[in-house]
């Protein structure tokens, strides 16, 4: 059981979220209200943070619309490349950035063509029904 450094209380333990949800572990008194982190869960909690502010883009202005720049590393390490889909996936707590493979020309869709189809993949688009 810790004492408070300040009044001699109990401290209790709590858990909390950074702005950014990140939760951590803390120290609370229960006579003074003084609260501590200790300094293993203050390293950890940066950690994450780093982690997680790593790949921070800014949004920018692109005619109506509004656009973000993926950096170099993961460009590279998701081999996309220019002018390719990415579908984007809204949650409840953000969205998804998911890269899309080009199923015309897979191997898959080669298989099906056929003269039923003019020789073309199919797959269609999906449109919502009215």
């Amino acid at each position: 059981m810790r004492k408070c450094a300040e009044c001699n209380g109990i401290m209790q333990e709590l858990k909390g979220r950074t702005p950014e949800n990140i939760e951590y572990a803390y120290y609370k008194c229960t006579k003074c209200d003084e609260e501590i982190v200790d300094m293993k869960q203050l390293h950890e909690v940066a950690e994450q943070y780093r982690t997680l502010k790593k790949y921070q883009v800014k949004l920018s202005k692109w005619g109506l619309s509004l656009g973000l720049r993926i950096p170099k590393e993961l460009v590279e390490k998701y081999h996309l490349k220019n002018e390719a889909e990415i579908a984007i996936i809204p949650e409840k707590k953000g969205m998804k950035i998911v890269s899309i493979v080009n199923v015309e020309n897979s191997s898959i869709a080669n298989n099906f063509t056929n003269p039923i189809f003019n020789n073309q993949s199919p797959f269609f688009p999906l449109f919502p029904l009215t």
